[in-house]
């Protein structure tokens, strides 16, 4: 067992109250508009997802701020979280990762795991988005960039996967095939990450930015996104 498991298990647990459980991005949307209707295609729009947005532009964006983090080099860290901020395409995107980096923020204060320049920093960045308060987290912890980016990844599977348990339905040993497997293909997406080239980040995905604005004026909804 390495010294940080815990600390990746403990980033990337569900019980981390930044309130992630209360967002599905889109998927309430998609279920709504009939896109998604069973497990297969349920698992079909969460690689979609993955593979065009996550894994191209907010993985890497994650190891950035990491190493930010890692180095001390606050203007990166402010540079990077105002470009996730500006790539949220919609109001809800934009108040979902604001709220969760501000729970995170609080996590990071109560408990002592950021130092005070880094607290410091983290007040200041207007809006402080979830990206940017994990990465500060994981080099708080000492974690590596590809195992906080796996973790990450992990985080939002597992919270994507639950959200179609409940919205579809399905049921939880559906749920279970999902994870066990996409969760394969989060180890290599994190080490692309990392290698990744800001020349090459992309987060085009115009299905679930439409679908994320269409979740604004839904008549029914479980979820905040």
């Amino acid at each position: 067992m390495t010294p940080r498991l815990i600390p990746i298990l403990h980033l990337a647990s569900p019980q981390l109250p930044v309130g992630g459980f209360a967002y599905s991005q889109g998927l309430e949307a998609a279920v709504g508009a009939g896109l998604v209707t069973d497990e297969g295609s349920a698992g079909a729009w969460i690689q979609g997802v993955l593979d065009a947005s996550l894994a191209r532009l907010e993985a890497p964006l994650l190891a950035g701020l990491v190493v930010a983090w890692r180095d001390g080099e606050a203007a990166e860290v402010e540079r990077l979280n105002g470009l996730f901020a500006a790539s949220r395409e919609t109001a809800e995107l934009l108040d979902e990762t604001g709220r969760m980096g501000k729970a995170l923020q609080v996590w990071l204060r109560d408990l002592g795991v950021a130092a005070d320049g880094d607290l410091v920093l983290l007040d200041r960045l207007r809006p402080l988005t979830y990206p940017a308060a994990f990465a500060c987290a994981a080099a708080a912890l000492g974690l590596r960039v590809e195992e906080t980016v796996t973790a990450y990844l992990w985080a939002w599977l597992e919270n994507q996967v639950m959200a179609a348990v409940k919205l579809v339905p399905l049921g939880q040993t559906a749920g279970q095939r999902l994870l066990l497997g996409l969760g394969p293909e989060l180890p290599p997406l994190a080490q692309q990450a990392v290698d990744w080239p800001e020349s090459e980040w992309s987060g085009l995905a115009p299905g679930l930015a439409i679908l994320s604005s269409r979740h604004e004026t839904q008549y029914s909804r479980l979820f905040r996104s």
